[in-house]
């Protein structure tokens, strides 16, 4: 018997700063979203990566498929800065793209200016509790 209740993949369509982090999520646009987060150009959508494993989530493929609408990807992997694989260092060179990690704070303070001066940019955004 259905329930019929459709589950849907976070989405929020369109470019916005991200209004506060922490306890697991992030608020933007006035709304809140508990988990990670990417940021692209066509809008910000839920995505499965954790502070154990921030560079995980078939999503992070949405990443590559937008990538000619940006040239600089922020990669926020939560409290601490880590080191991001060197295949996918790689996979961003290759596309032409800047990517720098930080810690997820550093990355939603840069996104934030950066979508302030209207600049090519998206980030993958690692929720902290």
């Amino acid at each position: 018997m259905s329930s019929g209740i459709e589950v849907r993949q976070a989405h929020f369509p369109g470019r916005a700063p991200i209004e506060a982090y922490g306890n697991g999520g992030f608020r933007f646009a006035g709304m809140s979203h508990r988990g990670s987060l990417l940021c692209l150009p066509s809008g910000i959508y839920g995505w499965e990566a954790t502070e154990t494993a921030p560079f995980s989530g078939k999503r992070l493929l949405k990443v590559f498929e937008e990538a000619d609408s940006f040239k600089f990807f922020l990669f926020g992997t939560g409290l601490e800065l880590r080191r991001l694989p060197k295949p996918l260092v790689e996979r961003f060179r290759s596309l032409g793209l800047s990517c720098d990690a930080m810690s997820t704070g550093a990355a939603v303070r840069t996104l934030n200016v950066m979508l302030s001066e209207e600049r090519p940019v998206a980030a993958a955004l690692v929720a902290i509790e």
